[in-house]
């Protein structure tokens, strides 16, 4: 009995556009409804929202009947990455890498020695379902996906070094972050950055991996995806959420004032 199947890394090989969600709200609750809705797949963000180690379990363990799961943790640190892999987290994105030599760091803290660092206790872990997999540390490798974020200038100078690292499986533009290094923290959307933005995703395909991004206007998910990109995050539960709550309080006091 091999390592349970990635679904999203499934989805990757197959070369078909897909779309996700981006999952803020930190609670397994949430994390179902969003499951449920008919995403392709959604992203468990450990950077910018407040979630952990149990909170990304118990999203996982609620969304993985319906979806596919990535998790974003905050960094790449293999103590992090160890809890994570037995888990259960089998597609990665790791934000900020911005060389080829933090890339084959990142793939070695999710392999076994002797081609990585990762610890051996998979049998205390939901990857090996509680060591029920007696084929695990062998095929673990096979399933596990890494996403690398491209969101630096020196990411987007680095980019065919980084993608040519083995066991790296795709890289996302972090548009927001990028617009930052580059100056236009206060204007992301500036036609230098559209136009490196598009740059970046096209080159990523004629690498030869799939691209991915995030964005929320209709124009720009249906721009990034002519310019290359294969799947995309089209929304943020967190940001949806507010974004309507906002409006819907705003109209009744509007009308009731």
């Amino acid at each position: 009995m091999t390592a349970p199947s990635n679904p999203f890394k499934a989805i990757l090989q197959s070369g078909q556009k897909s779309i996700g969600l981006w999952m803020g709200l930190c609670d397994p609750y949430a994390a179902e409804i969003v499951g449920r809705a008919g995403f392709d797949w959604v992203l468990i963000d450990g950077e910018h929202a407040p979630n952990d180690l149990r909170s990304i379990v118990g999203q996982l363990q609620v969304a993985e009947p319906h979806v596919a799961s990535i998790v974003r943790p905050p960094m790449a640190e293999p103590w992090l990455m160890k809890q994570l892999l037995d888990a259960g987290v089998q597609s990665f994105l790791i934000p900020m890498v911005n060389t080829a030599e933090e890339a084959r760091a990142v793939v070695a803290a999710t392999r076994y020695p002797p081609d990585g660092i990762r610890g051996v206790g998979h049998v205390l872990g939901r990857a090996s379902y509680f060591g029920a997999v007696p084929d695990y540390i062998a095929t673990a490798a096979d399933e596990i996906c890494i996403i690398v974020q491209i969101e630096s200038r020196a990411a987007v100078e680095n980019l065919e070094e980084i993608l040519a690292v083995d066991g790296v499986d795709a890289a996302f533009v972090g548009p927001a972050d990028l617009a930052a290094d580059c100056g236009f923290a206060k204007d992301m959307n500036a036609p230098e950055m559209q136009a490196l933005v598009a740059e970046t995703l096209g080159r990523i395909k004629a690498y030869g991996k799939p691209a991915g991004i995030i964005d929320f206007p209709d124009d720009a998910i249906d721009g990034h995806f002519e310019n290359g990109a294969q799947f995309v995050a089209v929304g943020a539960d967190l940001v949806m959420m507010a974004a309507m709550l906002r409006e819907l309080a705003s109209k009744w006091k509007g009308r009731i004032s």
